[in-house]
């Protein structure tokens, strides 16, 4: 067997678990995009929040193997923030924006919300620190 018939062997064989892993990922995503959607509390959905699957750029190989980042744009009304996530074990774990990060063990309802909530108080904290006025030294 060649060194191609050894490559082409290897990526037949880890299909169908990188095809699972893509499928949990991309549903992480989904559910989150809910979650922010619904943030604001019970009965207060927030309309201006869309999803846009992207590839993400880190990404050097195709089909990417097991433990590769998924990511999808998310626009937070005049927001957009880049959100990474890939398996880490049972573990989701993530990225977001130029600092976010995140690891989820339990993936319930409760655990997205308190998710999108941090997410967007870390955003909002982001942007107000830019809006400070610079500090004079005396």
């Amino acid at each position: 067997m060649t060194e191609f018939d050894a490559l082409q062997h290897a990526v037949e064989r880890s299909a169908s678990k990188r095809q699972a892993e893509t499928r949990a990922c991309e549903a992480f995503l989904t559910a989150l995009y809910h979650a922010l959607r619904h943030a604001s509390g019970p009965g207060l959905p927030l309309n201006n929040v869309t999803t846009e699957v992207a590839t993400d750029p880190v990404v050097t190989l195709r089909p990417p193997p097991l433990g590769a980042w998924h990511a999808a744009w998310f626009r937070l009304g005049l927001c957009e923030v880049r959100v990474r996530v890939r398996r880490d074990g049972a573990d989701f774990v993530g990225e977001y924006g130029p600092q976010g990060q995140f690891r989820l063990h339990l993936v319930s309802e409760a655990d997205l919300l308190a998710l999108g909530r941090q997410m967007m108080r870390h955003l909002t904290d982001l942007y107000e620190s830019d809006a400070q006025p610079p500090r004079l030294k005396n």
